[in-house]
C-alpha cells in the first residue's frame, strides 16, 4: 500500500528527480501551447490601444516577465530559508536552480519595459522608483547566483545565499507598491486582485495566457536544471546508480 503524500513526501532527492522527470514534459507541452495562443491573440486578436497605438503590444511580454522576476525571487528566499532552517539540501537546490531563470525573467521585463517606454515616454530609460528597484533585483539575482557558485562548500553556499536572498526579498514589495508610494513615471497596475481590469477581456485573454506560459516555461526549465543539480550532488548515491543504469540498459 503507498504511503500517504506529505509536503516532505519530494524532499528525498530520489523522488523529486522521479516528479521532475514525469512533470517536465507536460509543462514544456503546457508553455508552448499556451505561448502560441497567448501571442496571437496578444499581437494579432487584441485591439490597439487608444492612447498608445500598436506600441502597447508588448504588455504581453513585460507585464508577465516582470511579475515572475518577482515571483521567483520570492520563491528563491522562501526555499533557501527552507533549507537552512530545516537543513533540507533539497530547498537550497531548489533555489540555486530558480535563479538563473528568475535573473532571465529580470533582464526581459527591463528590456521590454525600455522597449516599450520609448515610444510612449521618449527615452529608453530613466531612473524611475520602479525601473531602479527591478535594476537592483538583477543585481541581486547576480549576486546570488556568483555568492552560491564562489563557495565550494554545499553547507557554506547554501546559508550565504539564503542570508543574501532573504535581506533581498525585501525590494520586492518596494518594486510593487513603487508606482503607489512615490510619483513615478512608471503607469499604475492594469491588472488588481481588488479592483476590475483596465484593459479589453481580449487583452485580459492574452495576459492571462502568457503568464500561464511563462509560468509552465518556469517550471519545465526549473526542473530539469534541479535534477541537473541533483544528480551532481548525489552522484555517489545506489538511486542515481540503480536509476540511470536501468535507463541506460533500456
Amino acid at each position: 500500500m503507498n504511503a500517504p503524500l506529505r509536503w516532505t513526501t519530494f524532499a528525498a532527492p530520489s523522488r523529486f528527480d522521479a516528479l521532475a522527470a514525469a512533470a517536465t514534459p507536460w509543462c514544456w507541452a503546457v508553455a508552448a501551447l499556451t505561448g502560441l495562443a497567448g501571442l496571437w491573440m496578444g499581437f494579432f486578436v487584441a485591439p490597439t490601444d487608444f492612447q498608445q497605438g500598436e506600441a502597447y503590444r508588448i504588455i504581453f511580454i513585460h507585464v508577465p516577465a516582470a511579475w515572475m522576476s518577482m515571483l521567483l525571487y520570492l520563491a528563491i528566499a522562501f526555499w533557501s530559508a527552507l533549507g537552512w532552517g530545516l537543513n533540507a539540501r533539497m530547498g537550497s537546490t531548489l533555489a540555486r536552480a530558480i535563479a538563473p531563470t528568475g535573473a532571465m525573467f529580470t533582464a526581459v521585463a527591463l528590456v521590454t519595459g525600455a522597449l516599450w517606454g520609448q515610444p510612449t515616454w521618449g527615452t529608453w530609460w530613466v531612473w524611475d522608483a520602479r525601473l531602479t528597484s527591478e535594476l537592483i533585483l538583477l543585481l541581486l539575482y547576480l549576486g546570488y547566483i556568483a555568492l552560491v557558485e564562489a563557495i565550494d562548500d554545499p553547507r557554506r553556499s547554501a546559508q550565504a545565499g539564503a542570508l543574501l536572498s532573504l535581506v533581498g526579498a525585501l525590494n520586492v514589495p518596494i518594486i510593487y507598491f513603487s508606482v503607489r508610494w512615490w510619483n513615478t513615471l512608471h503607469q499604475g497596475a492594469s491588472v488588481s486582485m481588488t479592483a476590475a481590469p483596465k484593459m479589453a477581456q481580449t487583452m485580459l485573454q492574452a495576459m492571462g495566457l502568457m503568464t500561464i506560459a511563462f509560468w509552465a516555461f518556469a517550471f519545465a526549465v526549473i526542473f530539469s536544471r534541479a535534477r541537473a543539480l541533483v544528480l551532481e550532488l548525489e552522484s555517489e548515491s545506489d538511486w542515481v546508480a540503480q536509476r540511470y543504469r536501468h535507463t541506460e540498459e533500456s
